[in-house]
């Protein structure tokens, strides 16, 4: 299985910029009024205008409505200092600066020009399922 996002924005280019130029995303595919992708590492964001969405789309926002509500995105870095300072470099505006949780990681928080709210932390290891119990219902 494999996990794209698809995010509907108020403008392509301006997300494009962000996901690129503060995130370090790679473009792969631009169409400033359309259908763009970036990636990074396994990581494939596609962005797409939500003035393409039909009015009663469940994804378009009512009103000021924020887009991404209750959404948070993670993305785990290789080197979680180097990734702070650069989105430092930009300028852009943290939620949250680097620091320790609670729970004991360590990660950063901003939100994009849409809206979503973006955790960017150490990458975790992958937890071993072979002695973990999985149910599944049919």
């Amino acid at each position: 299985m494999q996990l794209r996002l698809e995010l509907f924005v108020k403008s392509v280019p301006e997300s494009k910029d962000f996901y690129a130029r503060v995130l370090g995303f790679d473009v792969v595919n631009y169409q400033p009024d359309g259908y763009s992708v970036l990636r990074k590492g396994d990581i494939q964001i596609a962005l797409q205008a939500q003035s393409q969405l039909p009015d009663d789309h469940p994804l378009k926002p009512i009103g000021n409505e924020r887009a991404g509500l209750g959404i948070e995105i993670v993305l785990g870095v290789d080197d979680l200092e180097v990734a702070y300072a650069h989105v430092l470099n930009t300028d852009w505006p943290l939620t949250d600066a680097l620091a320790e949780r609670p729970w004991g990681s360590w990660d950063f928080r901003v939100i994009d020009p849409n809206g979503y709210y973006i955790r960017i932390n150490e990458l975790t290891p992958v937890y071993n399922m072979d002695n973990m119990k999985v149910e599944r219902s049919l």
